[in-house]
């Protein structure tokens, strides 16, 4: 199982598919890489030899922010955006899309399961104390 910046690829898949395991990789950046690199897309990442994989490796830390960096870097874009009070930034902060997507409907994923809101029977049918 090559090892790559400490991310295990999966060995039966082809190369080009087991680069985008890395948070930050998708499959034309993939490709990008496998052809600066002079590598088969179709080889199996069991197949590589140390020199490819130590070949990807420095092209990834050279050219890319990958995982961690890539992750720490969107989250000080946002804090950046709730810092100046941006609209954008005050969607963030109260879980709301910040696209400009409709919430009147839908949104779920945003805001969480459904919350229902009206007035409780229990509490409408008290009895009378005498």
């Amino acid at each position: 199982m090559p090892r790559i910046l400490g991310l295990d690829l999966p060995k039966d898949k082809r190369i080009e598919i087991s680069l985008t395991y890395f948070y930050g990789i998708g499959r034309t950046l993939s490709n990008k890489i496998l052809k600066d690199a002079n590598i088969d897309p179709n080889k199996r990442a069991k197949d590589l030899s140390e020199e490819e994989i130590s070949k990807i490796a420095a092209l990834i830390q050279k050219n890319y922010r990958v995982e961690g960096d890539l992750k720490r870097e969107i989250a000080q874009n946002v804090k950046r955006l709730i810092d100046i009070g941006s609209y954008r930034g005050s969607r963030h902060r109260r879980g709301l899309p910040a696209r400009g997507q409709r919430t009147r409907t839908n949104a779920r994923t945003r805001k969480g399961p459904k919350k229902n809101v009206g007035i409780m029977k229990a509490a409408a049918e008290k009895p009378a104390a005498a």
